[in-house]
């Protein structure tokens, strides 16, 4: 029997791609041992939104071929798609496979283990082309607790900055009869929250002749008895209208967590980086959410240093940020991606300037984080457990309220993978509040 180590890099719906090849994987008859034991095939889903990633990505390959010199290293995902041409020379790599190829994993490697001559090449398609939703799909979830479904690939914004449309392509939706099938069997198996995921996860249905829209998907999910909650991937502000948010509150099974990527709340920066709304505009989402919902958990991404960026057009930023008072704030310094409009643009920001600004934007984010965590304080919440954890030598277990703050009780292993209802006392650690049990 060989053994096959995977190694994931990258956004969540990489994470559930990992997950997909892992179980085809398996059902070959490979052993699936960890990514720093000895292994036949080494899988590395690489990632390539950020220079350091694709760094990241190379190392990793390099890694698993040191580790066994007669190993097959196989690079999968983005960077795999970006730069295939590079990773031809690449003396760690064997098999390339791009985007929208991945289900086919198990057959290449029958290929390469068959002596067939493979030109690494037919691996990588032209995935602007790529027109169908690839069925890739999971029977159980890596989590005990939680369990993630990919709905949606591709992206038609063409954001300046962004690498993305280059190697997903562009949108392709899954059926949502196929989501369906995979969230009943999700839950059969004792899964009480599911994380919708997707490249652009906002427009999903528009390509289908359906026209099913996210609403309209999610109102479906909602009504799969067992589900307790299910929790939304990053969405793009421009579909916070009321009537979409309106929709979303009549959900009993939505999670009030809501992650809108901003990137600036400089109107002049989000027009040169082709980000279609105004600061104004996200803002009115986010009120717009904290009408219909109740103190719900508002996150975001910011960019810091795009060309161009002044003082006062990061001030704006940092105004915003404090002014809608986020729950979480991730901070990334621009990335010149090849390719794309931004990495041409006159007036690069220097690596110090764009280091300072984060460290300013880090700084406000973990005040508004702890901020929130407070603001539940006194109040009751359903608390999904899931791990241990020591603090100061006391064994807790911990979960997540439908917020995404964490909260703990008391070691007690009984309750692994429960509901646990009680009021949040206080707090245990700055990331973490005291469940008291009800």
């Amino acid at each position: 029997m060989r053994k096959a180590a995977l190694r994931n890099l990258g956004c969540k719906v990489n994470f559930y791609e990992t997950e997909a090849m892992t179980q085809l994987l398996e059902e070959a008859g490979y052993e699936i041992v960890d990514f720093e034991d000895m292994a036949d095939v080494y899988v590395v889903n690489t990632c390539s939104v950020t220079n350091i990633a694709d760094r990241k990505s190379r190392q990793m390959l390099h890694r698993a071929k040191r580790r066994n010199h007669d190993s097959v290293v196989v690079a999968v995902g983005c960077y795999a798609q970006a730069a295939g041409d590079r990773l031809k020379e690449d003396w760690a790599v064997d098999i390339i496979v791009g985007n929208d190829r991945k289900t086919e994993l198990v057959k290449i490697l029958e290929e390469y283990f068959g002596g067939r001559e493979l030109k690494r090449e037919e691996y990588l398609i032209d995935i602007s082309r790529a027109k169908e939703y690839e069925r890739l799909g999971i029977k159980r979830g890596s989590e005990h607790t939680r369990a993630f479904i990919k709905i949606q690939d591709g992206c038609n914004q063409f954001c300046s900055y962004c690498v993305i449309p280059y190697t997903r392509g562009r949108i392709r939706s899954r059926r949502p009869e196929e989501i369906l099938k995979e969230a009943r069997g999700l839950v059969d198996l004792g899964y009480m929250e599911i994380v919708l995921t997707g490249i652009h996860l906002s427009s999903y249905g528009e390509d289908l002749s359906e026209k099913e829209p996210l609403l309209g998907l999610m109102a479906r999910l909602d009504g799969i008895e067992g589900l307790k909650r299910i929790r939304l991937g990053s969405l793009e502000p421009r579909i916070i209208t009321e009537e979409f948010v309106k929709g979303l509150a009549q959900l009993g099974t939505l999670c009030p967590h809501f992650h809108l990527s901003l990137q600036s709340g400089s109107d002049e920066v989000l027009k040169r980086m082709n980000r279609h709304y105004t600061r104004e505009e996200f803002k009115r989402g986010c009120e717009l959410l904290r009408t219909w919902f109740d103190n719900p958990a508002i996150t975001t991404d910011v960019i810091v240093g795009f060309p161009q960026e002044t003082v006062r057009e990061f001030g704006e930023t940092v105004a915003l940020v404090r002014d809608i008072r986020f729950y979480e704030l991730h901070v990334f310094k621009f990335s010149k991606r090849e390719g794309t409009r931004a990495a041409d643009m006159d007036g690069q920001v220097g690596e110090p300037i764009k280091s300072a600004r984060s460290d300013i934007l880090l700084k406000i984010g973990r005040e508004l984080s702890l901020e929130y965590r407070k603001s539940l304080i006194g109040q009751t919440r359903e608390v999904l457990m899931e791990e241990k954890m020591i603090v100061d030598g006391t064994e807790y277990l911990i979960g997540h309220t439908k917020e995404y703050v964490k909260a703990a009780v008391l070691w007690d292993e009984s309750l692994k993978g429960k509901m646990v209802t009680g009021v949040l006392k206080g707090m245990l650690t700055d990331e973490v509040a005291l469940l008291e049990e009800a």
